[in-house]
Parts: C-alpha cells; sequence; structure tokens
C-alpha cells in the first residue's frame, strides 16, 4: 500500500505517522522545505517539486491512496488532475463543502464528470467530529481503510 500527501501541512504530520503504522509507504510532495523536513516527518519520502510532478515522480497505482491538504487550487488541482486519470483507489481532499464544490466546478471547466467527482472524498475523512490535527488524521485513515476493505459500502456512504 502507498500514500501520497500533497502538503507538508500540520495535518500531514500525524496522518503521515498513523498511514505508516497502517502499513503504507507514505511520500509528501511539497516544493517548501521549511515544512518539508526530515525534522518534521521522520522516515517519509519527502518529493521536492510541485504537486503535478511529484504525482508523476510517485507513479500510483491501484494501491495507492491520495491525499491533498494544501487548501491551494493552485497546488491541488494539478495534482487531482493527474490521479483523476489513474486507478488509484483513494482520493481524499481537504476543505469545507463549500471549497469543495468549488473544486469540482474547476474540475468540471477540465473536463471531469459527475463519475469522476464521485471518485473524490471531499471534506476528506470520516465526519467524526474532529478537530485537532491528530483526530483529522484519524478520521483521514478510517476512511481511507473503509475505501480499502469495504469499497462498495464507503461508495454507498457518499
Amino acid at each position: 500500500l502507498r500514500m501520497l500527501i500533497v502538503g507538508a501541512v500540520h495535518i500531514a504530520q500525524p496522518l503521515s505517522q498513523m498511514a505508516m503504522l497502517a502499513g503504507y509507504d507514505v511520500a509528501i510532495v511539497d516544493t517548501r522545505r521549511e515544512f518539508a523536513s526530515a525534522d518534521r516527518f521522520p522516515g517519509i519520502t519527502l518529493i521536492d517539486a510541485w504537486p503535478d510532478d511529484g504525482v508523476d515522480q510517485f507513479a500510483p497505482d491501484r494501491r495507492t491512496a491520495i491525499v491533498t491538504l494544501t487548501h491551494d487550487p493552485k497546488l491541488d488541482d494539478p495534482a487531482l488532475i493527474k490521479v483523476l486519470r489513474s486507478d488509484v483507489f483513494y482520493i481524499g481532499c481537504l476543505g469545507s463543502n463549500r471549497t469543495h464544490g468549488k473544486r469540482l466546478e474547476r474540475l468540471g471547466m477540465e473536463g471531469f464528470s459527475e463519475a469522476d467527482f464521485a471518485r473524490i472524498h471531499g471534506p476528506i475523512g470520516l465526519d467524526i467530529g474532529g478537530k485537532s490535527p491528530a483526530e483529522i488524521a484519524v478520521s483521514i485513515i478510517a476512511e481511507i481503510t473503509e475505501a480499502l476493505r469495504r469499497p462498495k459500502q464507503a461508495q454507498a456512504a457518499e
């Protein structure tokens, strides 16, 4: 199992550690070295590239989960465009329902369909009321696990 996290933000720290414990080979793509550092992310592969180039370097496959956390369409959208054209088993994006709606509008203008939109979990994570980065990370790992282990139930819950 593999996971690519777009954005070395505060939620990425507990998420990357939890993902490793769950058996994922984890990489984080971010050009900001002050955030994407070995001190902040011990044992995690760091990809110093723009997100779409980082997706190419990571080479996602059907055993890959992709998580975008930057809140910045200039970073998240190019990565999403790449991964929507792949066979990853999970795509999740941080942001509110309003942010997610705007994201889908932008992706629609890029030619993506309702079927493509259905692959994106947004807002990311199971709704457990998480507030802290660790609680949000738990909700994300739970949703990814559900998508992996119970794909039909995960789709029905959307």
